[in-house]
């Protein structure tokens, strides 16, 4: 019985032409990828409307805006969250400086190394953030020891694999060995070389690497701990304990002010992108 029932399907699917089955592969991945896409926004989403129902509910249940307006006046805040926007802005100079001529020299000079370094790379988000404190205290310079901007030092390390990657897909993107060869050949160099050819041509790239890197510093929690400065996501935590209102609804802020960065980067994408089809089209 068995047999009969394989051997007649597999007879209708020799009938079928080809076009009507890969029309059903394709409503089958539709299928499919809307599933997992729904799946995918109740996971994010349900816990998001959660906490901001929690925010915007007083304790009777009623709703209520007594939570966002006391956000500026609530005790620690507006100094954890200056001190967030210094150690990311430090954080993403640090970072691009180190990263940007140094994956730009790899991938032109020792094309070679990029599997070393995509390995490299990956280090920071397997090692202990502990760990990467003792390191960093073993090099840092003493003048900074007893500042928080050795945070700062602290978080390059851990946005490197994030910057490295968004600057790796920007670089692999364009011809850059063309791109330099041209340049020279007109008379560029190095400095101009880099400064009117290939960053902007990574702007994109180095857009990301900045989000990315901002997004980081302004929810790391581990390492501001450990090292007792009171950044935003450690007033945070600690003002959960006494009014978890205000904490959630920060919360809830940084996040949307973190999709507000990426709107606003992949809007730029598409700007560039049809600015650029409108000038290949002219020419």
């Amino acid at each position: 019985m068995a047999v009969a029932v394989a051997a007649g399907a597999l007879a209708e699917e020799l009938v079928t032409p080809p076009g009507r089955r890969r029309a059903g592969g394709r409503r089958r991945l539709r299928l499919w990828r809307g599933v997992v896409l729904v799946l995918a926004a109740i996971y994010f989403f349900v816990p998001i409307y959660a906490a901001l129902r929690f925010a915007l509910e007083d304790n009777l249940g009623h709703f209520s805006l007594a939570a966002l307006s006391a956000i500026p006046h609530a005790t620690g805040f507006m100094s954890a969250f200056l001190l967030s926007l210094r150690l990311a802005a430090v954080t993403m100079a640090i970072t691009l400086v180190l990263v940007v001529p140094t994956t730009i020299f790899v991938h032109l000079r020792h094309p070679r190394l990029l599997v070393a370094f995509d390995g490299i790379s990956l280090l920071p988000i397997g090692i202990p953030p502990i760990v990467l404190i003792v390191g960093v205290l073993q090099v840092a310079p003493s003048i900074l020891k007893g500042t928080p901007y050795l945070l700062s030092l602290e978080y390059v390390v851990l946005a490197m694999p994030f910057a490295y990657r968004s600057l790796d897909a920007g670089l692999r993107a364009i011809d850059l060995k063309t791109l330099v060869e041209a340049s020279r050949s007109l008379g560029g160099n190095l400095r101009s070389t880099l400064w009117r050819v290939i960053l902007p041509n990574l702007r994109s790239a180095l857009l990301s690497a900045v989000i990315l890197t901002a997004a980081l510093v302004l929810g790391e929690f581990t390492m501001a701990s450990l090292d007792l400065y009171s950044t935003l996501p450690v007033w945070v935590v600690n003002t959960e304990l006494l009014t978890a209102h205000i904490s959630v609804a920060v919360s809830i802020l940084s996040l949307l002010l973190t999709w507000v960065l990426l709107l606003g980067l992949s809007a730029f994408d598409r700007r560039q992108y049809k600015r650029f089809v409108a000038v290949a089209e002219e020419t």
